[in-house]
């Protein structure tokens, strides 16, 4: 049995191991353009045209998962993932707004719910498709019906993700 003081020095010596630990996996804001030598994809391209960008699981940040609750059962009928393009949290934590060029990609998954040993549990399931929106405060694009409201609004049906199904955000987005 060690004496109370060693045990307490370790147990502080434990507990700061796993601070770093934590701060250490933790994700980490990104400021640039290229992302660990990757050029990250913004979704969008000059004339307007909106896809989900390539490779943003990789180089996008993970913001949260969302569950939308079943309207007939217990559970969840879809499960969305979301993800913000380099550096756009750390500026919408800095001045409360997403900076334009910002892109979110959302992945809606729908989702089973069934029993597990921890209790009823919901999951993701099969992607159905995307929806990516991309900050635009000056209104680049006016005879786009896919931008306005300060937004690049679009949904990609999986399988297809360079092609939108949407017309109009007024329509299909909001």
């Amino acid at each position: 049995m060690l004496p109370r003081g060693a045990t307490v020095v370790g147990l502080r010596a434990l507990s700061l191991a796993g601070a770093l630990i934590v701060t250490a996996c933790a994700p980490q804001p990104k400021s640039s353009a290229v992302v660990d030598s990757v050029a990250v994809d913004s979704g969008a391209d000059a004339s307007g045209t909106l896809r989900v960008p390539a490779n943003y699981r990789d180089t996008y940040q993970y913001l949260g998962t969302w569950a939308v609750a079943d309207d007939k059962a217990a559970g969840s009928k879809e499960m969305h993932m979301v993800y913000a393009s380099p550096g756009a949290a750390a500026g919408h934590r800095a001045n409360g707004k997403f900076a334009d060029g910002t892109t979110l990609v959302k992945e809606v998954f729908e989702a089973s719910t069934g029993p597990m040993t921890t209790g009823t549990v919901s999951h993701t399931k099969t992607l159905k498709g995307w929806f990516v929106m991309v900050k635009d405060s000056k209104n680049s694009h006016p005879d786009n019906k896919l931008w306005g409201d300060g937004w690049g609004w679009a949904w990609f049906d999986q399988g297809a993700p360079t092609k939108t199904t949407s017309t109009d955000y007024k329509v299909d987005c909001l």
